[in-house]
């Protein structure tokens, strides 16, 4: 009987233990060296621990927050009221009048020093270091600068802060620039077709909540690096797990309010970003959030069509996954979208995770979720929101995609309309649908065999 109300009980997933984008469950009594755990039990369980949620939560803090690095010159006159390495609860959110806000994220260079994160925690099995041979393609220093500094790492491979120092010009541009990965045993064309697919998408994008892609150059060693803009507030995912609880209510609607103006775009052009993750969501120093990692995005209409295609199949991370993608059925690809920022604004909210997985047979909490909806009541989790954000906020977690609200349905919602949002795009970016050109297959294979059919060869 008590293991029974124990499965019950609403159990809060704290965020800071899922590290989504690689999968990667930070569970301190989990990893003793010994340990049989197989590598499926441990992708697939949370422990939840309040003795080890507020460890990591102290070794996060004393992370990001004592390394105060100074910005270039360059990122210093963008905002002279705001000292470098203020990061402080005061000073990363201040309220103005009129409802207004100013966001002040630190200055530091995040370089996300898992390594001493893991150490600090005495984690065995660290991550690998990474293989310090820089991007150094002359071409690509000249143009952007030399890659130097690692600012975030997974299975597409890294990405480093690139410094371009222009003559007679005072302090240094930054640029990030992200190096694809070969899979092993991957084929090259498929390895280039799948990186300039992600760049034909995200280099078409222009938006001011949508990261802006610059370039695609290669390196020595034959790998491609995508340049984009570096942005110096680093990513949601950091900001949320180091807040001590949740953001601020405006600061985190704000970001919710800038993201769904970005999805809106990314739907009005034929595009489905389909990982949506505080992981995939950086920010300027002064709050402009903006949608990075087109990996997974999919064209879903071209401009000549009214329809969008349906699609099927599982793609994201699972905190953060529609309902319907588990299912062997074709589905919306912008319902899942939307779906994840649900998903997202409540992490915000509460620094912590709804539930693992959306699979009611799998999952306690998404199962009370489920129950809880049946009888028009809401879990514990919602319980800090205002009736506007429940009420909203339901109708996009809903688990069935054909009841689920849509991103123009969202914009027009009464609480939706009455958050103030900082960071607004001024002109008309809409294309109807880029796919028409930069994104459909056609474009796509002939970029791929024009990036350089000499490399190709060489690489096969």
């Amino acid at each position: 009987m008590e293991n029974t109300k124990q499965q019950k009980e609403q159990t809060v997933l704290p965020l800071l233990f899922v590290k989504a984008g690689k999968k990667l469950l930070l569970e301190v009594d989990r990893q003793q060296p010994g340990s049989k755990e197989t590598k499926h039990e441990h992708d697939n369980h949370v422990k939840s621990s309040h003795h080890t949620s507020s460890k990591i939560s102290a070794t996060l803090q004393k992370m990001f927050h004592t390394d105060k690095g100074s910005d270039t010159e360059s990122e210093k006159s963008e905002n002279t009221n705001i000292q470098p390495g203020q990061t402080t609860s005061n000073t990363r959110f201040q309220k103005m009048e009129a409802g207004k806000h100013i966001h002040n994220l630190s200055y530091s260079k995040r370089t996300h020093r898992m390594q001493n994160f893991f150490k600090e925690l005495g984690i065995h099995g660290q991550p690998a270091a990474v293989n310090d041979k820089h991007v150094h393609s002359q071409s690509l220093s000249e143009k952007y600068g030399k890659p130097q500094e690692v600012i975030g790492k997974g299975a597409f491979g890294i990405v480093r802060i690139a410094h371009k120092i222009e003559p007679r010009v005072p302090g240094e541009k930054l640029f990030a620039v992200k190096e694809f990965k070969r899979h092993h045993n991957e084929p090259s064309k498929k390895y280039i077709k799948r990186l300039t697919s992600e760049f034909c998408i995200s280099s078409s994008l222009h938006h001011i909540n949508v990261i802006d892609t610059l370039d695609l150059l290669q390196d020595t060693q034959g790998n491609y690096c995508e340049v984009m803009e570096y942005c110096s507030g680093g990513d949601l995912y950091s900001l949320i797990v180091t807040s001590g609880g949740g953001l601020e209510k405006d600061e985190g609607n704000c970001f919710f309010g800038q993201l769904i103006n970005g999805v809106k775009y990314l739907h009005d052009n034929g595009v489905a970003h389909r990982d949506l993750k505080p992981e995939n969501l950086i920010l300027t120093f002064n709050g402009c959030l903006k949608i990075t990692d087109f990996g997974n995005a999919e064209c879903f209409r071209m401009a000549w069509e009214t329809q969008p295609h349906l699609t099927r199949g599982i793609c994201g991370s699972e905190p953060y996954i529609a309902p319907e993608e588990f299912k062997d059925e074709l589905f919306d690809s912008r319902s899942v979208d939307i779906w994840a920022c649900g998903i997202i604004y409540m992490s915000m909210m509460t620094s912590s995770l709804l539930w693992r997985v959306a699979i009611e047979k799998e999952d306690a909490n998404f199962k009370a979720y489920l129950e809880a909806k049946k009888k028009d009541t809401f879990t514990a989790p919602f319980q800090c929101l205002t009736e506007g954000q429940r009420e909203l906020i339901s109708k996009i977690i809903e688990p069935d995609p054909k009841k689920r609200i849509t991103i123009e349905q969202i914009i027009t919602d009464s609480w939706f309309s009455s958050i103030y949002i900082c960071h607004r795009q001024t002109t008309s970016t809409s294309d109807s649908s880029i796919s028409s050109t930069s994104c459909s297959i056609n474009a796509v294979n002939e970029q791929a065999t024009a990036i350089n059919k000499t490399s190709i060869a060489n690489m096969v």
